[in-house]
C-alpha cells in the first residue's frame, strides 16, 4: 500500500492508498483512531493485516500533545488528563475536530456517506462511540476495539432514532488498563438502547491479537464488502 501524511487539515493523518487507488473509484473508506499517548502512525500498519486491496484506510492524529518525560510525547483525544497540555484558549473540541476531518478525508479519497466505517483502539474505540453513534448516515459500521464509553449519560439523548448500525466491539478478559467490565457495559447500554453489537472476548491484555484480526476482517467484509 501506498502511505501519504497530510498536516494541513483538521487534524493531521496517514492515508493508506490500495494499488489502483483512485479517488471516487469506489473503495470503501476506513477510519481508525488511535489509544491514548499514541500517534497517527501507530495503526497505519495494521491496514495491510485486515484487506490492503479492497478498502482506502486514513488514520487521524488526536489533537491534544501529551507528555510522558523529557523527549517523549505523544496524543490524546481527551483534555484534563494528567500529563495532556490544555490547548490554546478558543481552541475547537476534539469532536469537531474530528467532524471536520472526517469530512475532508471524505472529499478527499471520495469516498460515498454510508461506505465508511469508524473506528479506533481503547480511548479512539471511546471516540468512535462519542461521535459514530451520532451519524449512521456517514458510518456504515464502529469498531471499537478495547474500547468504552467515558460518559455514557452524555450521548444517550442524543442518540438517533435509527439505531441500525452495525457495531463491532473486543475486549481483553485480562485487560488491565480497561477492564473487561467497560467492555460489558458497553455492550450492555447498546443493547439496551436498541443497536445489536457483535461483541467478542478475548483471553489478552489491553491489545490487539491476532483472533481480534481475523473477526474483524471477517466482520468487515460483511459489514462494507471490499472494492472487487
Amino acid at each position: 500500500m501506498d502511505a501519504q501524511t497530510f498536516e494541513d487539515t483538521a487534524l493531521p493523518y496517514v492515508l493508506m492508498k490500495p494499488d489502483g487507488f483512485e479517488p471516487g473509484a469506489g473503495f470503501p473508506l476506513i477510519i481508525l483512531m488511535h489509544g491514548r499517548g499514541s500517534s497517527m502512525y501507530d495503526l497505519a500498519g495494521f491496514s495491510s493485516a485486515l484487506d490492503g486491496k479492497g478498502y482506502v484506510y486514513a488514520f487521524p492524529n488526536a489533537p491534544y500533545r501529551m507528555n510522558f518525560r523529557p523527549g517523549m510525547s505523544g496524543f490524546s483525544w481527551i483534555t484534563g488528563q494528567q500529563g495532556v497540555e490544555d490547548p490554546p484558549e478558543g481552541s475547537p473540541p476534539a469532536n469537531d475536530l474530528l467532524h471536520a476531518f472526517v469530512n475532508e478525508v471524505i472529499e478527499e479519497v471520495g469516498a460515498e456517506p454510508g461506505r465508511v466505517v469508524l473506528g479506533g483502539f481503547s480511548q479512539g474505540g471511546g471516540m468512535t462511540l462519542r461521535y459514530g453513534l451520532l451519524h449512521p448516515e456517514t458510518f456504515a459500521g464502529l469498531v471499537v476495539l478495547s474500547g468504552a464509553f467515558r460518559n455514557r449519560d452524555d450521548i444517550e439523548a442524543a442518540l438517533p432514532a435509527r439505531r441500525d448500525q452495525q457495531i463491532f466491539i473486543t475486549h481483553g478478559t485480562n485487560d488491565q488498563v480497561l477492564a473487561i467490565e467497560h467492555g460489558r457495559e458497553t455492550r450492555d447500554f447498546l443493547v439496551n438502547a436498541g443497536y445489536s453489537p457483535a461483541y467478542n472476548e478475548y483471553d489478552m491484555a489491553h491489545e490487539i491479537s491476532h483472533s481480534v484480526v481475523r473477526d474483524l476482517v471477517s466482520w468487515l467484509h460483511e459489514a462494507l464488502p471490499p472494492k472487487v
